[in-house]
């Protein structure tokens, strides 16, 4: 009887642990609404975490805010832009600035670490509009340039003294942009076109040896980050999903989504594994939770 009683304990327990494993599972790629349904605008865009852990996003009540999320999805207005500015992208120095693109007045905007304070940090005159975008680990960022009535765009370097390159011109309708986690490469995609570029990146943030990542058969697409192995999280703009695209070109999986229309992604929370997804038709933020911590959630641990 003792040796049964064993027996039985043993598998009971092997049983618990599978059940532990499956709850872990299950609570991973799981999407639920994060902040009330149009608290935002359908402006909502740029999604992006401080070192504090409080969620960004803009247009929030209005157009031409940033809102500010706590923890617990509780959102407020952070700052007002200057009359005329609307935000799109949203990224953070290691110092704790926030840079901003304003796509109207063709702006980097920048809020000092600490303060509410905006200022143009860079202005370039033939923007089509800045749209998204990136930071490297040398703070410096790279900005997606879309005509959306041309079907075209370009890729933009703006260093860390405000003096603002042309990376490449004249693509088609550029979009999400990302660094990978070692600086090595630059991932742009093109909405209207479905597909995502990769570049080789230079320690000087110049771009080389273009080449296709992937190209989906539907759908277009929006903003995009990488996880700390170098996967790409890209929202897919219509169908609901965010696609996790390794750094070969191949689709791990695809979350799906409270909304159809995600515009933008970020990573946070206590350990870097909680997703932030904005919703263009919802008007807010949903979450889930992922296996590995965001790249520059993790860039700020070293």
């Amino acid at each position: 009887m003792k040796k049964v009683s064993l027996v039985a304990a043993a598998t009971f327990a092997g049983l618990g642990l599978l059940f532990v494993s499956a709850k872990t599972a299950e609570d991973l790629f799981k999407s639920t609404v994060f902040t009330p349904v149009n608290g935002f605008t359908s402006g909502v865009e740029g999604p992006a975490v401080d070192k504090s852990g409080t969620v960004y996003a803009v247009n929030f009540g209005k157009q031409g805010t940033i809102g500010q999320v706590t923890a617990g999805g509780e959102a407020s207005v952070f700052v007002e832009l200057p009359e005329g500015s609307i935000g799109n992208g949203i990224r953070f120095s290691r110092k704790g600035d926030m840079f901003i693109a304003d796509y109207p007045k063709h702006n980097i905007l920048k809020v000092a670490a600490g303060t509410k304070t905006v200022s143009v940090f860079a202005n370039e005159p033939r923007m089509n509009q800045p749209n998204d975008i990136a930071i490297d680990s040398k703070d410096r960022l790279y900005a997606s340039d879309p005509s959306w009535k041309n079907n075209t765009g370009n890729i933009w370097r703006i260093d860390t003294d405000g003096k603002v390159t042309a990376l490449e011109e004249n693509m088609g309708t550029t979009n999400g942009i990302e660094v990978s986690p070692d600086d090595k490469r630059l991932y742009v995609n093109e909405s209207n076109q479905r597909k995502v570029w990769v570049y080789d990146l230079s320690a000087s943030g110049q771009v080389s040896n273009k080449r296709l990542l992937i190209e989906f058969p539907d759908f277009g697409m929006d903003g995009m980050r990488c996880d700390a192995d170098g996967n790409l999280y890209i929202a897919r703009f219509g169908k609901g999903t965010v696609a996790k695209v390794s750094p070969d070109g191949k689709v791990v999986q695809e979350i799906q989504l409270v909304g159809k229309r995600p515009t933008n992604i970020c990573f946070g929370g206590k350990d870097g594994r909680t997703a932030y997804v904005t919703l263009q038709d919802q008007g807010n933020l949903e979450s889930f939770r992922v296996d590995k911590p965001g790249r520059e959630w993790a860039m700020r641990k070293k």
